[in-house]
């Protein structure tokens, strides 16, 4: 539909779910789209968007022979959800809420028997582990991005997932759910440094990751989850494209002229896992780690990881509600600065305009005083002209005119008219 203006409606405004809701119900969705210079059917998407229910094919029909439908509520807005429709820019979000601890008195478990064997977040998950590519210090690299936080080798991948089911449903068991992170709440995965002694920052990881977190919710307190394989520094050969321990590569006969090679240091998978719990929040730094001491440790530990989290719970709440108190006095400063550098640069603006006025005043001046100099050089010109004969007087006549033109008038109000006052200036 080619745009036009509309008289009652500012297209370039955002619009709010709830005068959306209000219109797709007051008048058919042709009529409302028309009023925003968009397709009916573009429309219909909007709603979808910011899901505001709309009246089904046929209500308007019915509604001409007196047949009426319950018209459903407007849903609340869940954290991450769009609250508007704003066409040119970003539209406002619904918050997450401060989140808080579970209560204190003790909840019912679950019986085992009521939850699948396999977690949800897990199904089909072998299958791509197995189907991903190795980096070249041996980490899969699964193709599909949004999966279960899960980074290890292929040696220990299908551990890897027997765990993490397990930690899984020993948080459902308590009714803690365990899901990927919803779209849109801006969460921060906390990085791994699978390196189980550490080291410098690196300036690049080649590990998969997650297209969304990991999330378990405990009370409504979000808790990111990563479990990860550890590596070692090893000695070892790089072939094939590839590091190889060289306790791992097969014993050859010496040779009496063996060809140059040499190993060196490197971090490669060790068969143990950690579990890494973290907060997702933006302004609340905290993280968890239990580790493996040797391989197979876990799920012996893993309900001692449940009982601790749900303890931390609380910490995580109130780093979230610090941090968003340090956000609200922040964001006031910010507004503070942001008056007095409106002030400064409106100060700085006068200043300038007040210049530039007088300087084009001066200018004007001079300009007017330099014609009115040479006016009374064509005046004195004139004068002479007129005592000359007639063939000799129409000839410099005409140069006289010629020349005044290119100099310009003399009238001095001519001239102020041209002049812009300090006020006309900002």
């Amino acid at each position: 539909m080619e745009e036009g203006k509309n008289p009652t409606h500012d297209n370039k405004a955002p619009v709010s779910r709830e005068r959306l809701y209000e219109e797709v119900w007051a008048e058919p969705m042709t009529k409302v789209a028309l009023k925003y210079n968009v397709s009916s059917s573009f429309m219909a998407r909007v709603c979808t968007w910011l899901n505001v229910p709309r009246p089904e094919r046929g209500y308007w029909a019915k509604l001409t022979v007196g047949k009426t439908t319950r018209r459903p509520p407007l849903p609340e807005a869940e954290p991450g959800d769009e609250l508007e429709w704003n066409r040119y820019g970003h539209a406002r979000r619904a918050k997450l809420p401060l989140p808080k601890p579970p209560r204190k008195k003790k909840s019912r478990l679950r019986d085992r028997s009521e939850l699948p064997k396999c977690h949800p977040l897990l199904q089909g998950a072998q299958q791509y582990f197995d189907e991903a590519r190795e980096n070249s210090d041996g980490y899969l690299k699964p193709s599909k991005r949004l999966m279960v936080d899960v980074i290890a080798s292929k040696q220990t991948c299908s551990r890897a997932l027997d765990v993490a089911n397990e930690l899984f449903l020993l948080f459902e068991e308590r009714g803690h759910e365990v899901a990927f992170e919803r779209k849109n709440l801006f969460l921060r995965r906390f990085a791994v440094d699978e390196r189980e002694k550490g080291g410098r920052d690196r300036h690049y990881s080649d590990l998969w990751s997650p297209a969304r977190d990991t999330i378990v919710t405990i009370g409504t307190v979000l808790i990111g989850l990563t479990i990860f394989e550890m590596s070692e520094n090893v000695e070892v050969k790089y072939q094939d494209g590839k590091y190889t321990r060289v306790s791992e590569l097969p014993v050859k006969k010496p040779r009496r002229y063996e060809s140059y090679s040499w190993t060196s240091m490197h971090d490669l998978p060790s068969g143990r896992l950690c579990v890494q719990a973290y907060s997702p929040y933006q302004r609340a730094d905290w993280r968890r780690q239990w580790r493996e001491t040797k391989a197979g440790d876990f799920p012996g530990k893993l309900s001692a990881i449940v009982k601790e989290l749900k303890r931390e719970a609380a910490t995580i709440a109130q780093l979230v509600e610090e941090g968003e108190r340090k956000a609200e006095i922040e964001r006031k400063e910010w507004e503070a600065r942001q008056i007095i550098w409106r002030r400064e640069e409106e100060e700085r603006r006068r200043l300038k305009a007040e210049q530039d006025s007088r300087e084009e005043l001066l200018e004007i001046i001079e300009a007017w005083a330099e014609a009115k100099r040479l006016e009374e050089f064509f005046a004195d010109a004139e004068l002479r002209v007129a005592d000359l004969g007639d063939e000799e007087k129409r000839r410099l006549q005409e140069r006289l005119k010629l020349a005044r033109e290119m100099i310009g008038g003399t009238d001095a109000l001519q001239w102020f008219r041209s002049w812009k006052s300090p006020d006309e200036r900002y």
